[in-house]
């Protein structure tokens, strides 16, 4: 098992306070192993296995439990000394009906640090909001980054080189359970189907009453093959339009809104840097894993520039930037990256193979009016900085520490 050290600095300064930590992100994308690795150095820190609570609830075993009133009483009963500090684990939380009157009566009553998880957005929606006010935290768990899987593709393939396990990273993804089928393809396959349907099935169409099961999975495969280029719902309308098929914009809205909840997609807004304002059409969105993009769509390698700005689109997003699609007069920035006072451009190409493709790619970036970092991303071996802008080879701008 990995440790997934990034993640656990981000916990580290929430443990023992009284928030309620929030891990959120697509299924199977490594939360209930992110719950073993804390409640490991728990237990190594001396907190006794008796005060540490763990329940996950798509195990049918906890059916019994998913009333917040029975929960509740199941831990109060757990709950030994009222005076000691207990720590309380619960996996996949929103099978659980009405689980923050539960969670936050728990948080009152108890000396308890509380982890759940959830896989989908509204979790953190609504009622949450009401009861929790200013008393979480959320942490959103990625599929393994590139640094990740070079670490446990390494270990069972020692000789192996850098470009050699990115090209198994292009086609495998990052869903951590792969490693356990050694990457073999047919079988990671199959799990990537699976775990695409399971996503679609539970968290999409099950949660949002979605009746048109057939029209959702156009809009993905939709989605899907336009990975990384700008377009709206009413885009999408005319095409199915042309399809022959009446599709209102307002379904296909909600439709992808579904899809973002269950951190399957991810939209990114666009930003006028001349105007200083965001843009409300013609949004890019990216996948959470391009492993399940090849496993259910494939066409990876041939749409490779897509999938490259993919991986870079959710690195980002792993390192905690706020991130948008930058315009500047008719030319585009790929990714606008704000954190605290930090701002960065980025541009991201499969190869510099021409002067065109240079004076594009470099262009847009030399007309931005700032003095924030500015870098062009490609698979391009040699450094072909200029201007004051940083050319990075891609898989070393992933190596790289965050």
């Amino acid at each position: 098992m990995i440790k997934r050290t990034s993640y656990l600095q981000k916990i580290h300064p929430f443990i023992g306070l009284d928030l309620v930590k929030v891990l959120t992100g697509i299924r199977r994308s490594g939360k209930s192993v992110m719950f073993s690795l804390i409640m490991d150095e728990l237990r190594e820190q001396g907190i006794p296995q008796e005060h540490i609570i763990s329940l996950n609830f798509e195990n049918f075993e906890n059916n019994h439990l998913c009333t917040a009133e029975k929960l509740h009483t199941y831990v109060s009963d757990m709950i030994v000394d009222s005076k000691d500090k207990y720590y309380l684990f619960f996996d996949e939380i929103q099978e659980v009906e009405r689980w923050e009157k539960c969670v936050n009566s728990l948080r009152v009553k108890y000396d308890c640090d509380i982890y759940i998880t959830g896989s989908n957005a509204k979790l953190l929606s609504g009622e949450l909001a009401t009861y929790l006010a200013g008393r979480y935290v959320e942490i959103t768990i990625y599929p393994f980054s590139f640094a990740e899987f070079c670490d446990l593709y390494l270990e069972r393939n020692p000789q192996a080189s850098t470009p050699e396990i990115f090209n198994q990273y292009i086609r495998f993804g990052g869903m951590p359970f792969l490693t356990n089928l050694n990457f073999l393809p047919d079988p990671s396959k199959q799990y990537l189907q699976d775990v695409f349907n399971s996503v679609v099935l539970k968290d999409v169409v099950s949660r949002n009453n979605i009746r048109d099961t057939a029209l959702l999975d156009k809009i993905i495969t939709y989605v899907m093959a336009n990975i990384g280029r700008t377009f709206s719902a009413t885009g999408i309308s005319k095409y199915f339009k042309n399809e022959n098929q009446i599709v209102s914009p307002e379904t296909i809205l909600n439709y992808l809104q579904a899809c973002e909840d269950a951190f399957l997609l991810f939209s990114f807004h666009r930003q006028d840097l001349i105007g200083k304002k965001i843009l409300t059409v013609n949004d890019k969105y990216y996948m959470a894993d391009h492993g399940i993009r090849e496993a259910v769509y494939g066409k990876n390698e041939r749409d490779i520039n897509q999938v490259l700005e993919n991986i870079v689109a959710i690195e980002l997003l792993r390192r905690g930037w706020k991130v948008t699609i930058g315009k500047i007069d008719s030319l585009e920035i790929d990714f606008v990256c704000e954190k605290q006072e930090m701002k960065q451009y980025i541009q991201v190409a499969y190869l510099l193979a021409s002067q065109e493709t240079i004076d594009r790619e470099f262009g847009s970036l030399e007309k931005i009016p700032d003095n924030y970092p500015k870098y062009v991303i490609s698979m391009d071996e040699f450094d072909m900085s200029r201007n004051g802008i940083t050319h990075m080879n891609l898989r070393n701008f992933l190596l790289q520490s965050e």
